[in-house]
């Protein structure tokens, strides 16, 4: 059978119990369905090959040597991941428009009597309704920003928000990344059409009836960019500014970057890109502060000087005043933080 997807959350999919892609492993890497798995039917350097002699001697020869590395591969694909699965197993199959590929090992699979689906346009038509979602939106719930200088424990406060029941979306967590210089995480960022796909998820599945919390960001998370529809209604919408001292958000940072405080070394090649941004003697005492790992006053010099100026700018070119505040003294308790910001987007109307 032949699925079109009618939409990111096609109550369709929970039909299947496997979702296979069959594409070069490079192709999946970059981005592919949530939860399907690989089962390359061409490698990345037997794809490669195949294209070349499609181009360079027939397409005829290309299909020939393309049939057979197939078989080869979905052979050692049934031997091997596939051998436990039963009679009533049923794989869900795509390539990368439900062409040749995933005919071929759909075709495999349903001779041996497996109910095999297969994605109609593959996964071209599922990166089409992506596209659809995030580029052209509008985000269906109406958008509250958390907004509040480096270090205000945005994320945090967006986490325990969410546990107690409010929509959220966490742009950082789905970048993986904090979002400045020192905000790379383990395992690195997803690619730009993985996150988008992460984010048209989170965007499907929201209540419109009820506000979305975000945090304020830039249009850029580390190496990913903010898609059109939420990047617009993050400058639309009316911001809840956590107004946190400096104090109090560099002993919260120090504390929160601890990847950071095992590795000064990174630490240092992080403060040799600010370089151009700040005069020599600043640089200079902010060397001398690390090398004494007094991370708390490393902190507080980098949120007065580097951070807070530059978050001042960019909150001028968005305030509008239709937003509210709220001061938080200390980030020592976040559960309390959590409940002021609360209070404060019931001040909103949020």
């Amino acid at each position: 059978m032949t699925l079109r997807l009618a939409g990111l959350s096609d109550p369709a999919l929970a039909g299947f119990d496997q979702i296979i892609d069959v594409r070069a492993p490079a192709e999946f890497a970059e981005d592919h369905l949530p939860g399907a798995i690989n089962l390359p039917v061409l490698d990345d350097e037997e794809r490669a090959r195949v294209g070349t002699i499609y181009k360079q001697v027939s397409p005829f020869d290309a299909r020939k040597i393309g049939a057979a590395l197939v078989a080869v591969n979905s052979a050692r694909h049934i031997t091997g991941t596939l051998m436990d699965r039963g009679g009533a197993w049923r794989p869900l199959v795509y390539c990368w428009r439900g062409g040749q590929r995933s005919g071929s090992f759909a075709t495999i699979l349903g001779q041996i009597g497996w109910r095999v689906g297969r994605i109609e346009g593959g996964y071209k038509a599922w990166r089409a309704l992506v596209v659809e979602r995030v580029q052209n939106g509008p985000v269906p719930s109406p958008v509250v920003v958390l907004d509040g200088n480096t270090g205000s424990a945005k994320t945090a406060i967006l986490q325990r928000l969410a546990a107690r029941g409010h929509q959220v979306i966490d742009l950082e967590g789905l970048a993986n990344h904090r979002g400045s210089l020192f905000g790379a995480m383990p395992g690195g960022q997803p690619s730009q059409k993985m996150f988008e796909g992460r984010l048209a998820l989170a965007m499907e599945r929201l209540d419109p009836a009820r506000p979305v919390l975000v945090e304020a960001e830039s249009s850029r998370i580390g190496v990913v960019n903010v898609p059109k529809a939420m990047w617009q209604a993050i400058c639309a919408a009316p911001r809840l500014q956590i107004q946190v001292p400096v104090e109090a958000r560099a002993a919260f940072t120090a504390a929160s970057y601890g990847d950071m405080v095992q590795d000064p070394a990174r630490v240092a090649g992080i403060l040799d890109l600010l370089a151009p941004l700040h005069p020599s003697e600043r640089l200079e005492d902010w060397r001398a502060v690390l090398a004494r790992q007094d991370w708390q006053a490393l902190s507080e010099g980098l949120l007065r000087h580097h951070y807070d100026p530059r978050y001042q700018r960019h909150r001028m070119r968005h305030e509008d005043g239709r937003g509210g505040t709220v001061a938080i003294a200390t980030l020592a308790d976040l559960d309390a933080a959590t409940g002021a910001v609360e209070d404060g987007m019931r001040r909103l109307g949020g």
